[in-house]
């Protein structure tokens, strides 16, 4: 292991802790747990956006997939930013002015229905559980790769990390984490690019010339078609990406962290610069990988392409940036799992035991315990499943995570949002619709069937796509309509003071929970 990879490890691991250190003593109540408290400034919370939204898929994925694929590769850009676009101006408000710690609290501003809850809860810890086996997959992989260590013991090590953050420190740790990440994937990412662009004296289509001289694709690397995909297949997945990321629940949680709707835009437009940014310079990273590291190199260091930035860092900046790059990644992963173990754990804590067992009877104490016991199992959890998945190809898992997300939670968001019709019987049906199309189908497509023995089952797949998007959202939307036509329950009445708050940000209770208004 490279001596300047273990020292910068060990730099970034010291900084998190001591961030840990400082935010578990701000950490007493419910709020500060789940929320920090809502006391992050504008620039802060959009930062920590940008931290919990730019993955390690994005770093990593997208940098290889251009890499290999060309165009086809930076659709996954455009995708990511377009679905950033989404949350940002469709959902984001509302459900910060709707909201207190989840999901189930939005949906509940209108129906105040304990079975929607549940299904809320349920639907959110399936896509946690799914998004965190796929990254801890993913995270064992990668640290093993760059550190040398067994795939068992990374994981273990990842886990353990992200623990220490949500127990401790709750929203506060995961939020500085994350702001910390920002910064250090942004300064990567663009002293990469500059180095990229310097070769070309900042000629981008000179850039472009060369890729199309370097890459065995020639010119054909500039156009669309590289991956040997369905196009109904690739639609499907931009339609996983696109509205898939609205309904991701550790994305939706980082807007209760403010205090209010003047704060929240303020953050947004903190994240939309910075994603912005990042996903522009993508293309740096990938066309710089196939030209200076090539795509042979890529596939023999990792055959998706995930080690194209760390070895276009190399072939440019020597083993020092090199090794930058992977403490990086590193750091990355640590604070979107961190993200994921927290939303999990406030739909175990929050929705079920604290607002459906307890019912709403439970004290800041009780919650916070709560909190932190579901924390813990969360994360043993999604170790042990991590563990055992070592040998799978889990990228059906983020498909499925993604298609749960558009299916099952964006159309229930929207319809609460923007239909007065709207009733508890479509929630639930939208809801259990989206769930049930999207696992069902990703269970009869080729990530689960392959004739070839690559899958789990070696048959011919019955669904003919790998993400099944294209159908499963349109019935989640499909099946919240129906659900609330055939139903002769009448609009809860809620309808007008939902929008009202939506639009302004009003509300009734402080950042602690305690009512500040009894009437409108």
């Amino acid at each position: 292991m490279n001596a300047t990879v273990i020292t910068l490890f060990l730099i970034i691991v010291s900084l998190t802790l001591v961030i840990t250190y400082f935010s578990a003593k701000k950490t007493s109540s419910a709020s500060d747990f789940y929320t920090a408290g809502g006391g992050l400034t504008g620039w802060q919370n959009g930062l920590a956006i940008s931290g919990d939204y730019l993955s390690a898929a994005s770093f990593l994925g997208i940098a290889g997939a251009i890499a290999l694929y060309g165009f086809d590769g930076f659709l996954f850009s455009i995708g990511y930013l377009v679905a950033y676009l989404v949350v940002m101006f469709v959902v984001a408000e509302p459900l910060r002015n709707l909201g207190q710690y989840t999901l189930a609290d939005m949906l509940n501003a209108r129906f105040d229905a304990k079975k929607i809850r549940g299904a809320a809860a349920f639907s959110t810890i399936t896509i946690v559980i799914f998004y965190m086996i796929a990254q801890l997959v993913g995270a064992g992989a990668l640290i093993q790769l760059l550190f040398g260590l067994p795939y068992t013991w990374a994981v273990i090590l990842v886990g353990i990390m992200m623990t220490i953050y949500v127990l401790f420190g709750g929203m506060t740790a995961t939020s500085w984490v994350q702001i910390t990440k920002a910064v250090l994937l942004m300064i990567g990412t663009l002293i990469i690019s500059i180095m990229v662009l310097w070769q070309f004296n900042f000629n981008v289509i000179a850039m472009f010339r060369e890729a199309g001289q370097a890459t065995p694709a020639g010119t054909n690397f500039l156009n669309p078609g590289q991956q040997d995909k369905l196009p109904l297949d690739s639609l499907s997945l931009m339609i996983a990406l696109v509205l898939g990321t609205a309904g991701l629940p550790h994305i939706l949680m980082r807007f209760f962290t403010v205090k209010d709707a003047k704060t929240a835009r303020s953050s947004v437009v903190t994240a939309t610069w910075i994603v912005g940014i990042f996903y522009v310079l993508t293309v740096c990273l990938g066309f710089g990988a196939a030209i200076f590291v090539g795509r042979s190199d890529i596939i023999a260091a990792n055959p998706a392409g995930n080690m194209a930035a760390p070895l276009l860092a190399q072939a440019l900046g020597g083993d020092l940036l090199f090794s930058f790059v992977c403490a990086v990644a590193f750091a990355t992963i640590l604070a979107v799992v961190a993200g994921l173990v927290l939303s999990g754990a406030s739909a175990f804590a929050h929705d079920l035991y604290g607002q459906i067992v307890k019912k709403g009877k439970v004290t800041e104490r009780e919650e916070v315990v709560a909190a932190r016991t579901a924390s813990l199992t969360v994360a043993v959890l999604s170790i042990a499943l991590a563990i055992f998945a070592q040998n799978l190809n889990v990228a059906f898992l983020v498909a499925l995570a993604f298609c749960v997300a558009a299916s099952a939670n964006l159309p229930v968001i929207v319809y609460t949002i923007y239909w007065r019709r709207f009733n508890t019987n479509g929630a639930i049906t939208a809801i259990a619709v989206g769930l049930i199309s999207s696992v069902g189908l990703v269970i009869i497509s080729p990530n689960v069937m392959n004739p070839d023995g690559s899958a789990f089952i070696a048959a011919q797949a019955i669904f003919p796509l790998t993400n099944p998007a294209i159908v499963s959202v349109p019935l989640g939307f499909l099946g919240g309509w129906i659900g609330t036509l055939v139903s002769k329950e009448a609009e809860s009445g809620r309808y007008d003071k939902v929008l009202f708050k939506a639009n302004t940000g009003y509300r009734e209770y402080d950042l602690q929970g305690r009512a500040i208004k009894k009437d409108e």
